[in-house]
């Protein structure tokens, strides 16, 4: 039995901005763009990875969902605590600069870590953590 990733989602609530941003700042390429009951899904992904899909989806994407729910989801994004994706890098000091000068909004410059990566991260335009990592050369 193989089990690979197909689809991962991370909450956005104004999908131009995120697009802005995972496709012009990361150079991700746009696969669908789908709205359906006023709420809109905008898939993503890597050219090097036609597999594997990044939806950038509502904060809420329930029709139904209550006032009360739709204001506590609206609060946690606002404090970015809804979502986190870690991106395999080749080169993190590049990517953070590239990042960087496109207005990324920098959590933490890159660093070796002890557990074998050199990593940098991030909050997307929604305030989700993003983190991109590059493994260590081995001694």
């Amino acid at each position: 039995m193989n089990i690979t990733l197909s689809q991962c989602f991370i909450a956005v609530d104004d999908h131009d901005k995120a697009l802005s941003f995972y496709r012009d700042v990361l150079g991700l390429e746009v696969r669908n763009d789908v709205a359906f009951e006023g709420m809109r899904w905008v898939t993503v992904g890597a050219p090097s990875q036609p597999d594997v899909d990044i939806v950038l989806e509502p904060p809420l994407a329930d029709p139904n969902a209550s006032p009360a729910d739709r204001q506590a989801m609206a609060e946690l994004m606002a404090k970015g605590l809804l979502r986190g994706v870690i991106f395999a890098t080749d080169d993190c000091d590049a990517t953070f600069e590239r990042i960087s000068r496109a207005g990324g909004d920098v959590l933490q410059e890159p660093m070796d870590q002890h557990y074998g990566v050199r990593d940098c991260a991030f909050r997307d335009p929604a305030g989700n953590l993003l983190r991109f990592t590059q493994p260590l050369a081995k001694a």
